[in-house]
């Protein structure tokens, strides 16, 4: 009989620098042959039609790892994960550059796919994350809040308890 490894602890990391999403999905696969899949979400700054120089992402310390690290706990008891990371900038981002990625591990894509949609419909309606436009006018525009659209893809979650 094969035994299954045991699922890592979701990682969690906030911060101002940049990441590298190879590098990413290779922590996660790394030392295990039983991954079958790893889902992914990078979410990337827009220009939004080149009226934006930059977004402005700002963040509660200490209580935005708490929160991310509550809704990973979620995704692993919902579904077999054999591993999570999610990895959140924060400070001037430009156009182009990354903002987030969310990586999900199990030996089924089924799994990772859904906890991957499952983390990311989260983290843009509970995570204590403000982000504020800065317009290549010079002027800064308002502190952005998650859409209808965001709220109601994580309300659907709630609904679907699996």
């Amino acid at each position: 009989m094969t035994r299954l490894p045991v699922a890592m602890p979701p990682r969690i990391a906030v911060q101002r620098e940049d990441f590298d999403p190879a590098l990413v999905v290779e922590s996660l696969s790394a030392g295990t042959t039983e991954i079958g899949a790893v889902a992914t979400f990078l979410g990337l700054c827009r220009s939004e039609e080149g009226r934006l120089a930059a977004l402005e992402l700002e963040h509660y310390p200490g209580m935005a790892e708490e929160e991310i690290g509550r809704v990973a706990a979620e995704a692993a008891a919902r579904w077999p994960l054999l591993g999570l990371c999610v990895v959140h900038r924060y400070g001037l981002i430009r156009p182009g550059e990354r903002i987030v990625i969310v990586a999900a591990a199990a030996r089924h894509r089924g799994d990772a796919f859904a906890a991957a949609a499952f983390l990311m419909d989260f983290l843009k309606t509970r995570a204590p994350f403000w982000k504020r436009e800065h317009l290549v006018d010079g002027t800064l525009g308002p502190w952005v809040a998650a859409t209808e659209a965001d709220a109601q893809a994580a309300a659907s979650w709630e609904r679907n308890q699996g």
